[in-house]
């Protein structure tokens, strides 16, 4: 298999960013600041076939009420209709496991799209113990940060990931990442790197002060996705 850069974006700019820049896959969201959310319709059908759909309906916890999963469905739905490759995904229980039956459910929604496993790993008490479910599920990707703030910092345990999936699926590093860590991630079995490759972007001071925009805001900046696609 062949190295692979996704970026992930939340605006329409930045989907093009992603794109000058040379990313093999663009992850579309709103709401990066927030870890990612349910992009709209619009900006789903503006990506094309090499698009996926973060498929996250609110900010939180990934422990989600039946209305919730029914929009899930829904927004896989308009994902498939908009002609995106594929959807991110991600469910939790009460008692901190993934939850198999809402998994099941959101990768059948999904049936002949490609799914990726999102970062609700990160958040268990053992990552590698996704990789059974995944594999079992169908799930082709995960990604994961091996449990920490970086992927640098879990780079020991996305190696037992990688490991434990004996190539049955793929396990993409995200989180911090930069042009300089592709290569010890490689060194690991690492062989699809995730990214938002981003800078912060000066705002509008009466735009924090009535609460239309986040005190920093980010873009994705293509520079600095050619250097990762570079380094991969």
């Amino acid at each position: 298999m062949r190295a692979h850069l996704e970026i992930c974006v939340d605006t329409v700019a930045g989907l093009g960013s992603a794109k000058a820049g040379g990313a093999d896959r663009v992850e579309l969201c709103s709401a990066l600041a927030l870890g990612g959310l349910t992009p709209s319709h619009g900006v789903m059908r503006g990506a094309g076939a090499d698009g996926m759909a973060m498929i996250r309906p609110r900010a939180g916890d990934f422990i989600w009420s039946q209305a919730e999963v029914a929009a899930m469905v829904a927004d896989i739905a308009n994902a498939r209709e908009a002609g995106l490759r594929g959807v991110v995904i991600g469910a939790m229980d009460a008692a901190g496991h993934l939850d198999v039956p809402v998994l099941r459910r959101l990768v059948a929604a999904a049936r002949g799209m490609d799914v990726t496993l999102h970062r609700v790993v990160d958040v268990l008490d053992d990552p590698v113990t996704a990789v059974e479910i995944a594999a079992e599920l169908g799930i082709g990707r995960i990604l994961s940060s091996g449990g920490a703030e970086t992927a640098m910092g879990g780079i020991a345990v996305l190696a037992h990931m990688v490991t434990a999936a004996r190539g049955r699926v793929s396990i993409m590093a995200g989180a911090g990442l930069r042009p300089q860590h592709v290569a010890p991630l490689a060194a690991v079995g690492i062989r699809e790197f995730h990214a938002s490759a981003s800078r912060g972007v000066a705002q509008d001071a009466r735009l924090i002060r009535f609460g239309f925009a986040p005190l920093e805001r980010r873009d994705t900046d293509p520079t600095l996705v050619a250097a990762l696609k570079a380094a991969v």
